[in-house]
């Protein structure tokens, strides 16, 4: 089976400081990998090698297919209502904008739509940023703690569109101190590796 997300021997140094060394993995279709660790282990880096923000010291990251991120930043405009700002990437990821009343429902974002995005609390801009996540359509979700903020509702929002989006095919890279009781998922330990 072809890897949507590979790993090969991939070394990351962030300053002086050797977070993680000939790291290989490969994530197939409807895969998810729980990534976890004390801070600082480097979980975070690694989500970002495999987005390809940051290059691996050593060893090589392919992505076959989109990649979708979230990370410490909601990537929505402040300034905009909730649904012109996931419109707006809708337009970008090129899906039509059914996808973001999908991704809105699930999230049980549709009485945020027109609150600007600047007004949500943390946990709202977390459903708000894995609505647009979802709405994307990319075949490779990188989550860096995705449920940060979010009430035990939330969580189970998210843990229900990351079981569908493998169901339907497609793999999760998942940074978070809890395993947000996703079944089979595969973990890694980030602080046995330092």
């Amino acid at each position: 089976m072809t890897s949507l997300l590979a790993l090969d021997g991939v070394t990351c140094i962030r300053g002086d400081r050797l977070l993680f060394e000939g790291l290989s993995f490969a994530l197939s279709r409807s895969d998810a990998l729980w990534l976890r660790g004390p801070n600082g282990a480097g979980k975070s880096s690694l989500i970002r090698l495999a987005a390809g923000l940051l290059r691996p010291a050593a060893g090589t990251v392919v992505r076959r297919g989109r990649v979708a991120l979230i990370d410490e930043a909601a990537a929505l405009d402040p300034e905009l209502p909730l649904r012109r700002a996931l419109d707006f990437w809708a337009r970008v990821d090129t899906v039509d904008g059914h996808a973001v009343d999908r991704a809105m429902a699930a999230m049980a974002l549709d009485p945020l739509a027109d609150v600007p995005v600047a007004m949500l609390s943390t946990g709202q801009r977390k459903r708000a940023a894995m609505a647009r996540v979802m709405a994307g359509g990319a075949p490779i979700w990188l989550l860096d703690e995705p449920a940060n903020g979010m009430d035990e509702a939330a969580a189970a929002q998210l843990a229900a569109a990351i079981a569908t989006h493998r169901a339907n095919g497609g793999a999760v890279l998942l940074a978070s101190h809890f395993a947000l009781g996703l079944p089979d998922l595969a973990e890694l330990d980030m602080g046995a590796l330092a």
